[in-house]
């Protein structure tokens, strides 16, 4: 019996909000747009409603006003498929993941504004932000049978593939950390040029933290592409007979291809937002379908368990 259409387009809904809660971060932080409601929170610079706006006003204030629409709209969505979708080992865990990782970014965003915090942990915020959508977006692919569509419920990963899924997508989440490290460091442009920070010395030492964490950031996305490559010709050679594999890390292997363009055209643009913006989506994207194959894993070892 196919889930109930609307619970379909609530999930839909919840999983595009939450996207826009990611990004809308990104945003805050990349205009510095942090502070546009002053040290006030939940009001706006002493009022419910913001007085008077300004382009830093209104992006934090919509940002807030989406973030608290959406954590009213995920909360209907955990328990309309807890109570529709229980039956179902990963539902109970996805939404009770949703929620809490939600709560705390918000937290953390609101600590931000009332306190300050340093950039090492701020740069928490996104990561932790990224858990909850990647929940969500789990959530919406049970909904709307994905994993019987592709036949995921019989899936086999092998120890290897195994091995190197539930590791990338640890790894993965250094990799995100990086990134919004660079970010809240203002590192995003310390290296002018692209692929090293000066292309005249490519084999220099960074002369500063800065460069550092620029150039540490690169290093890891350096990693993680040739990793993930890897792990999509091994997929692609072993895995021909199982569709939702072959196909999850081929479209894995073209999103991390789309991430390293963006984060390059970031260097060469010099911070263009809608480039920048880009660059955030495809690493949520990234991550979510990680998040996916950590589950086909942990599916794969209950059908293993049962044989």
């Amino acid at each position: 019996m196919q889930h109930n259409r609307y619970l379909k387009w609530f999930a839909v809904a919840a999983t595009v909000g939450m996207l826009l809660i990611l990004l809308g971060g990104a945003l805050v932080t990349k205009t510095d747009s942090g502070l546009g409601c002053g040290r006030n929170w939940p009001d706006c610079n002493g009022s419910l409603i913001p007085k008077e706006i300004t382009p830093e006003v209104l992006i934090e204030f919509s940002h807030r006003l989406v973030t608290g629409v959406v954590s009213i709209s995920i909360l209907v969505l955990t328990i309309w498929t807890w109570r529709k979708l229980g039956h179902i080992r990963e539902v109970k865990l996805l939404g009770f993941l949703a929620m809490f990782f939600l709560i705390a970014q918000a937290l953390i965003g609101a600590a931000q504004v009332l306190w300050g915090q340093g950039d090492f942990i701020l740069a928490l915020h996104f990561g932790i932000s990224l858990i909850s959508f990647a929940a969500v977006l789990l959530l919406s692919m049970i909904v709307f049978e994905v994993d019987r569509k592709f036949d995921a419920d019989n899936v086999f990963i092998g120890k290897k593939l195994r091995w190197h899924t539930i590791a990338v997508t640890i790894y993965s989440y250094l990799v995100v950390y990086t990134g919004a490290l660079v970010r809240h460091t203002d590192s995003s442009l310390i290296c002018p040029d692209w692929p090293f920070c000066y292309n005249e010395t490519p084999f220099a030492l960074p002369n500063n933290m800065y460069e550092w964490v620029q150039m540490g950031h690169r290093l890891a996305v350096l990693i993680i592409f040739i990793w993930i490559a890897y792990i999509t010709w091994h997929a692609v050679k072993e895995y021909k007979n199982q569709r939702v594999i072959y196909y999850g890390w081929v479209i894995a292997f073209t999103i991390v291809v789309l991430q390293v363009i963006a984060g390059m055209l970031v260097v060469l643009t010099r911070l263009n937002l809608t480039v920048a913006l880009l660059h955030s989506l495809f690493i949520s994207l990234l991550f979510g379908l990680l998040c996916y194959m950590i589950m086909l894993v942990a599916r794969s070892n209950y059908n293993e368990k049962k044989k």
